[in-house]
């Protein structure tokens, strides 16, 4: 006979910002927990991303007894954010709390590093199938647990063996990012420019503190997009820059959510098509979803059902006014008034920038500003 699989109380599966946040705060809730963490990759390793880390995503990790600081060693604040208008309206502000931006390789590696130091273990091991039984969760036939976290990314083994369709073209987003010399005035800003081209679609430079900023360009899956049409749309928006290590990635966004069912294995970060549809930001929506799902993981059996409200009851509202706010994007038009009206109202550029950036909503103050500036 075969010898018993081996049991864990949490299995994460991928071992970035949502799955070590699922880790920590699995290990967290209950100090005797036996918390696996499996990752195809060797970490350190690299992530396409725009590496943008909200203050809000410093802030949950700080709940699950970390030093924001710490995090973000080496790289300082950035206090600045411009936004481009379709229309090409500009506003530049300073944020309401200053950004970091962090290259993947180096944030991940500290967040798991972190995971693993309050107990968690982490194997190298590249998940094929997910077997749900009654008394737990068969991994590969070698693992087993009372509860799997599933936060392998957009290309999720986890999601797929809940049965849960990918993303619609529509609701799928596909960018283009590199390495590059800060382009010419945008030292020490944070950068989102759109245009009326290919809308919605958008591009980005975020400053590392080194001389050089991630750059990238990215839009929908269903305006049939390609590596030249990417590159093409870097260009137009950010003329001259010939950014290094160019690298493409799809990003789910969270108008195409799964269904998120009761039992014991859970979706978190982009497998749960946590993108922000606004300006594709992930690692809030990641690090928050992971934290929930791994308190939640506890619960065995429960899990599902305990996810789904905490979910519910912390991003809710915000998911359905950034879906909301998305929908209305799609007129280039209401998108210029509501960065005119930013310009005018530091208040307007908080909001939109929490809409965009964290867990903000459609506030009166600024539906009513963008309105006004609609004429």
């Amino acid at each position: 006979m075969p010898p018993p699989a081996e049991h864990w109380d949490v299995v994460v599966v991928g071992g970035g910002p949502a799955g070590a946040a699922a880790a920590l705060a699995a290990r967290r809730a209950d100090p005797s927990a036996r918390v696996l963490v499996l990752d195809r990759a060797q970490f350190p390793r690299d992530k396409v991303c725009g590496d943008g880390i909200a203050p809000e995503a410093l802030d949950v990790l700080a709940g699950l007894g970390l030093d924001p600081a710490a995090l973000t060693a080496g790289y300082p604040d950035v206090h600045r954010l411009r936004l481009r208008s379709p229309g090409g309206a500009t506003v530049e502000r300073a944020m309401h709390r200053p950004a970091a931006v962090v290259p993947r390789a180096v944030f991940d590696d500290r967040l798991l590093t972190a995971a693993l130091a309050s107990g968690a273990e982490l194997r190298r091991h590249v998940v094929r199938r997910l077997t749900v039984h009654p008394g737990g969760v068969d991994v590969d036939g070698v693992l087993t647990a009372s509860a799997v976290v599933g936060a392998d990314g957009a290309e999720s083994v986890v999601r797929r063996a809940l049965g849960q369709p990918p993303n619609r073209p529509g609701q799928l987003a596909i960018a283009i990012r590199g390495y590059a010399p800060v382009p010419a005035g945008l030292e020490g800003v944070q950068a989102i420019l759109t245009t009326e081209q290919r809308w919605p679609a958008y591009a980005w430079s975020f400053p590392l503190g080194d001389g050089r900023a991630n750059v990238g360009y990215g839009e929908l899956v269903s305006g049939g997009v390609n590596r030249e049409g990417l590159l093409a749309g870097l260009n137009r928006l950010l003329p001259g820059v010939e950014p290094a290590e160019l690298k493409a990635h799809r990003l789910p966004l969270s108008t195409g959510r799964p269904r998120r069912p009761d039992g014991r294995v859970l979706l978190a970060g982009d497998a749960a098509s946590l993108i922000n549809p606004l300006t594709g930001e992930g690692i809030f929506y990641a690090v928050l979803s992971g934290a929930l799902a791994g308190a939640a993981a506890l619960r065995g059996p429960d899990a599902g059902a305990a996810y789904r409200g905490a979910l519910r009851r912390r991003l809710g509202r915000h998911l359905l006014h950034s879906s909301t706010a998305s929908l209305a994007s799609r007129w280039p038009r209401i998108m210029d008034g509501v960065f005119r009206a930013a310009a005018d109202d530091q208040r307007v550029f908080d909001d939109v920038v929490r809409l965009g950036l964290s867990d903000g909503r459609l506030t009166a103050r600024t539906l009513t500003a963008a309105a006004r500036r609609l004429h």
